[in-house]
């Protein structure tokens, strides 16, 4: 019995024409997608020269990979990055699911209250990362004065440039831009939610609590898969708010991989080694990306059996 599922090349020459409609979009990605990555990848191989003629660049093999592998800063800065990554993308859903579960009720003012709790996503990221880097200043922001001014602390907080609060700082700004993009993806999710099944359950005597984990929770694991491998590429990705509020200070303590990257590549000017730290960002993405696709096409396959 033949399979239902057909080989990529079989789709591709069963639909051959369907390609010619889509080939001007092909060749754009591929001259501003595909050789860029190709380039990179070339290029970490090779030492950049010191008067940066990339015709003069020296053929160095995995020596770029080696030196990133050994060197103790790649490891705080992976670190920080996985620390970045897995706060950011847990307390950002964790908001938004909360966010969420309160806007899905209806009550008086409910779309005002929607469009407030957008603002943190529509708004520019530079303009966001400047307005809470003017908040969290040590001498004139807001946020210390009133914990002064409350009796938290005897004298200003000093966010940015302590070594042990300015990451946490920076994940709290970055939950802030980013819990509004998980609560409208399962506010989605919550429309799909059977209300006769929570009407069925609450009738049983069920509590707000074991509707939630035996009902609503089920019919949003889709959607929360998705929204969580979402906000874990952006997170893997953010350079704006740790670079504009931070630099990737005090001491490297705020570093990331992107702001690592952009270090290597643009202010020491060390092309190879920061093109050989980009490729393994990139791989860490397509996983990333890998589990993301099969997150959306899990349906889809189902359905084709």
């Amino acid at each position: 019995m033949p399979s239902n599922r057909t080989s990529i090349f079989r789709r591709i020459i069963d639909h051959r024409n369907d390609y010619l409609y889509v080939a001007p979009a092909l060749l754009v990605m591929m001259f501003v997608i595909a050789y860029p990555i190709y380039y990179t990848i070339e290029l970490s191989f090779f030492r950049t020269p010191a008067n940066l003629q990339m015709k003069d660049k020296v053929f160095v093999g995995l020596d770029n990979y080696v030196t990133i592998l050994s060197s103790s800063a790649v490891h705080q800065v992976t670190v920080n990055t996985l620390i970045w990554t897995f706060f950011s993308t847990l307390l950002a859903f964790a908001l938004g699911l909360c966010a969420a579960l309160s806007l899905h009720r209806e009550f008086h003012g409910r779309g005002f209250l929607r469009a407030v709790l957008l603002v943190p996503y529509v708004i520019s990221a530079v303009s966001a990362s400047y307005v809470w880097k003017w908040l969290y200043h040590s001498d004139f922001g807001v946020i210390g004065a009133l914990a002064v001014e409350i009796g938290l602390t005897d004298h200003p907080i000093n966010f940015l440039d302590n070594l042990d609060s300015v990451l946490p700082s920076l994940i709290v700004v970055n939950v802030w831009k980013e819990f509004s993009f998980a609560m409208v993806m399962l506010l989605a999710g919550l429309q799909t939610v059977p209300e006769q099944v929570l009407r069925a359950a609450r009738v049983d005597g069920a509590n707000s609590w074991q509707r939630f984990w035996h009902v609503t929770f089920p019919h949003l694991k889709n959607v929360s898969m998705v929204t969580v491998l979402l906000l874990m590429v952006n997170n893997f990705n953010s350079f704006i708010i740790p670079w504009v509020m931070t630099g990737g200070g005090p001491i490297g303590a705020s570093d990331i991989w992107i702001t690592q990257i952009y270090d290597l590549a643009f202010v020491r000017q060390r092309y190879g080694v920061a093109s050989a730290y980009a490729v393994i960002l990139f791989i860490v993405m397509m996983t990333l990306g890998y589990f993301y696709v099969r997150a959306l096409t899990r349906g889809d396959d189902a359905r084709s059996e």
